[in-house]
This record gives C-alpha cells, sequence and structure tokens, in this order.
C-alpha cells in the first residue's frame, strides 16, 4: 500500500511517460507518411519536424536515427525467435516451438513476419539506408536467438552447435521474411501469401528436422 503523497507524487510521473510515448508515435506516424508519400531518402528531419509541429531537436530526442521512425518495433522483432524459444511447451523442440510460432504469425499477418502492405514494402526496397537496417535487424535476431539456445542447452554462448543452430534458423526465418515481402510487392493478397508461404515454410523447415529435431529438449 501506498500513501496518498506517494500516490499523488506518481500521477504526474505516470502522465508525462503518457505524453511522451503520444509524442513519440505522433511523430513516427507523421514520418511514415511522408516516408511512404515522398520515400525514405527524400525526407528529411526538418520536414518531419513540420508535419509533427515539433522542433527538429524534440525529433531526434525520440529517434537517434531517420530509419528508426521508419521501422519503429525493432526490439520486438529482434525478440521475435528468442521469445518463441523461451515459451516453448514442455517437451517441445526448438524447432518444433519456432515452426509454430511461424504458423501462427502467418495466419495472423503478423507485419513482424512480413506483413506489411505493398506501400510500405516498396518503401523499404526503394530504400538502400532501410534496406541495410533491415539485414542488420535480423543479424541481432539471429544473436538474440543464439543467447535463448545456447540458455535452452545450458552451454556457452559461443558453442558452435549453437552458433550454427542459430544461423540454420535465422536464414529459414529471414527467407521466409523476405519471401512474404516479395510476394506483397508482386500483388499478392494477405489470403494468396498466407497459403503460398505456409507451403514453402513447411519444406523449409522440414530440410532442419534431421539435425534440428532434438535440440532445446533435453
Amino acid at each position: 500500500m501506498s500513501s496518498d503523497s506517494e500516490r499523488t507524487s506518481s500521477r504526474p510521473a505516470g502522465l508525462r511517460e503518457v505524453k511522451k510515448q503520444e509524442t513519440r508515435q505522433h511523430i513516427s506516424d507523421q514520418a511514415t507518411r511522408l516516408f511512404l508519400r515522398q520515400g525514405f531518402d527524400a525526407t528529411t528531419i526538418a520536414e518531419i519536424a513540420d508535419a509533427a509541429r515539433v522542433s527538429k531537436k524534440t525529433v531526434t530526442n525520440y529517434f537517434a536515427r531517420k530509419e528508426d521512425m521508419a521501422l519503429d518495433h525493432q526490439d520486438a522483432f529482434v525478440a521475435t525467435l528468442a521469445s518463441a524459444v523461451a515459451a516453448r511447451h514442455p517437451g517441445e523442440s526448438v524447432l518444433g516451438a519456432l515452426r509454430r510460432a511461424f504458423a501462427d504469425a502467418l495466419a495472423a499477418h503478423d507485419p513482424v513476419t512480413g506483413f506489411t502492405g505493398p506501400d510500405f514494402a516498396r518503401m523499404v526496397a526503394d530504400s538502400p539506408t532501410l534496406t541495410t537496417c533491415v539485414r542488420g535487424l535480423h543479424d541481432r535476431r539471429e544473436e538474440a536467438l543464439a543467447e535463448a539456445l545456447a540458455q535452452a542447452e545450458d552451454v556457452p554462448g559461443d558453442d558452435i552447435t549453437i552458433r550454427t543452430a542459430a544461423a540454420l534458423l535465422g536464414a529459414v526465418h529471414r527467407i521466409l521474411f523476405q519471401r512474404i515481402q516479395y510476394l506483397t510487392l508482386a500483388g499478392r493478397t494477405a489470403q494468396e501469401i498466407e497459403a503460398i508461404v505456409a507451403s514453402e515454410a513447411t519444406r523449409a523447415f522440414d530440410l532442419l528436422e534431421p539435425s534440428l529435431q532434438s535440440l532445446g529438449t533435453s
């Protein structure tokens, strides 16, 4: 239980945090609108600040890099595979958990899996900066997965088996992400993409079954 004075003093801090989150989201929304309309690389911080009705300093205080405004769910993306490993069912293999998680995300047309819509996919594809950033996010996701696998197997993080497994699993997810983006840009509907990639994902994950089927079950 907290005292009346403690509750009173906590309210302003809570409101300030809400306001900061609202401001951050507003800047990101306005930036994305401009990116989609005129291209990421052609859009300046000054234009974003004008659109959001804030100063350039406010924009850079909330976002260290311009690409962070376009890809504002980076932490969620990086954590996806590691989180699936940590949340696997008792006795479930790492591969089984990742297959299940991908199937659920595919059915939900999750943007983190690649369902970003054609306009956003084109924006990323047309920008060398964003393309490089997305590649880096895949690398970071693989690194986070390696850490989760090492913990699951209770081995050092630099274990060659763990690093190799993370690379293989990361590669499959990277390819499937790129496949969804490609089909999106080709004009396929989300339902069509789901049907195509569901079959392709089965084949891709099946390739890993012989070597990774017992990973995480010991």
